[in-house]
């Protein structure tokens, strides 16, 4: 993770690009590229979701990589480990979704 945000560190100086790279902005690049996503399943059926061609294949790879670049840059912003905070998160998740309560539901934890 640390390389990577080394490479987009270097990447954004060389164009001097760091001056556009608000938390604000770098929040709102990162919604719409999510929103790119969104758009490559959107109306397919379950089943066409999971059989993508080489060309949408592509595209959510590249899309995917914006995101990924986007929450890297916001996360760099504020000291943040984003493969720290996934791990940090799970434990949460593990104590308000326990197994034995929520095995093959799809509730909230306080809906169960």
């Amino acid at each position: 993770m640390q390389g990577l945000i080394q490479k987009l560190r270097h990447f954004a100086k060389e164009r001097d690009w760091d001056k556009f790279h608000s938390p604000k902005n770098l929040a709102m690049s990162l919604s719409v590229e999510v929103s790119e996503i969104v758009e490559l399943f959107q109306w397919m059926s379950e089943e066409e979701s999971y059989n993508l061609n080489p060309e949408k294949l592509q595209r959510l790879k590249e899309e995917i990589g914006d995101v990924m670049i986007y929450l890297a840059k916001l996360a760099d912003k504020f000291g943040i480990d984003p493969i720290d905070a996934a791990k940090e998160k799970i434990k949460i998740n593990e104590k308000k979704y326990p197994v034995s309560k929520v095995k093959g539901k799809a509730k909230k934890y306080n809906e169960y």
